[in-house]
């Protein structure tokens, strides 16, 4: 733990209850950050894929310059952003503007959608994620989870199409959306998306390299499935890039966007230019989880489910009640040590 005046970070090792396996690799731990303000004012947390190349030691520079900083913390919402900078890394960005409004949510006495100007959200089912596996380990995982409504498969690999089929075969009741994490051509991507119609699947996110924007929009004029932008999402512009393409939909996550400020920023630009909305996490704690669930009214896809993947969470935030989920009754985020 290094400790300063104004900002703490500790490090926390995410244990997953089962083999986390994408395109992109296979992992079974994840590297969360805690960060906490003066006094546990406010709390953030910094986690990112190892796939985002995203340095340790990048973020604890940029946490370590902000806590050096002689302004005061900023008592408005609408002056984090210019508090915070545009430099450093998403996720340390992220992490230390989850934890200045959590701070001033907690001043105000006012949960964090309200602080945001948003409706309160209803409860709401999230997706419930399966990674890669064989194709019975993953239809076995869906036929075990009946209280789930919606699946998110992890594709990528060899033989997508045997292990779409072979879950709805297993779960012929529930949507379906599959996520390719950047792992086919634009080319393979048109082929598989006319493979998986007969299988009613309700969304294919990010099926080709996430700089490859053109090749989004290239697929989607190929296929009626909504094209959900992912990893092709970090910036305003690349939001107004992705409209210009022809893409359905973006999914916005805190850890690679830099936190709420820029997410309310894209998820209202992206309503007014006719986008579909999926709001979503990295392998996070309840802290980064429940602060995006704050901002589940404005969606049109939830893909929470981080903390049913984790066995060690060490907060309590977000409710599940199976696939629902709610905010708890708490000040800013909401979020109290696990007893």
């Amino acid at each position: 733990m290094n400790s300063t005046p104004r900002l703490t970070w500790e490090a926390i090792t995410l244990k997953l209850h089962n083999p986390f396996r994408l395109s992109t690799g296979v992992s079974t731990t994840r590297r969360a950050y805690w960060i906490r303000l003066t006094d546990d004012e406010g709390w953030g947390e910094g986690t990112i894929p190892p796939y985002y190349n995203v340095k340790d030691d990048d973020m604890k520079s940029f946490w370590d310059n902000a806590s050096q900083q002689k302004i005061p913390f900023p008592d408005d919402p609408s002056e984090i952003s210019s508090w915070i900078g545009q430099e450093g890394p998403a996720p340390a960005r992220a992490a230390l503007d989850l934890a200045l409004h959590d701070r001033i949510g907690k001043k105000l006495n006012l949960p964090l959608y309200e602080l945001l100007g948003l409706p309160k959200p209803a409860p709401v089912s999230t997706a419930f994620t399966i990674s890669i596996s064989s194709l019975e380990e993953m239809a076995q995982m869906a036929a075990d989870r009946p209280q789930y409504p919606i699946i998110k498969l992890k594709l990528g690999s060899d033989d997508d199409i045997g292990r779409v089929a072979a879950v709805r075969s297993a779960r012929p009741d529930v949507k379906l959306y599959v996520d390719a994490n950047a792992g086919w051509s634009p080319d393979e991507a048109v082929k598989l998306a006319a493979a998986l119609a007969p299988y009613h699947i309700e969304m294919i996110e990010q099926p080709v390299p996430g700089e490859d924007i053109e090749g989004l929009g290239y697929v989607q004029k190929h296929t009626d499935i909504p094209i959900v932008a992912d990893e092709s999402v970090q910036s305003i512009d690349d939001i107004e890039e992705l409209a210009k393409a022809g893409v359905q939909g973006i999914n916005l996550k805190l850890m690679k966007i830099g936190g709420l400020a820029p997410a309310m920023q894209m998820l209202r630009r992206g309503r007014e230019l006719g986008l579909k909305i999926m709001l979503g996490c990295m392998a996070e704690t309840s802290l980064g989880v429940t602060a995006m669930a704050h901002l589940s009214a404005w969606a049109d896809w939830i893909d929470l489910d981080a903390p049913l993947l984790i066995s060690n969470d060490p907060f309590e935030g977000i409710n599940y009640d199976d696939a629902q989920i709610s905010l708890p009754d708490r000040f800013g985020i909401g979020v109290e040590i696990r007893k």
